[in-house]
């Protein structure tokens, strides 16, 4: 168990290196189109589709702190 005080855990930042948001399975549009804000529609599900297949799973990590 840690004894740090609160405060002191206030000041640390996390490294992006540990910021991991996908859970290894596949990146669907609907993940891509939530994760950017959008509604789900046919054509933000077909924008999405065209990022997936530019960018591939990274196209939701972009979008995830």
């Amino acid at each position: 168990m840690s004894t740090a005080q609160p405060d002191e855990d206030a000041d640390r930042v996390t490294p992006d290196a540990l910021l991991h948001t996908r859970t290894g399975t596949e990146v669907t549009p609907e993940d891509v189109v939530l994760a950017a804000g959008r509604d789900v529609t046919p054509e933000s599900l077909e924008w999405a589709r065209r990022k997936i297949a530019a960018e591939g799973a990274a196209a939701l990590d972009k979008l995830l702190p």
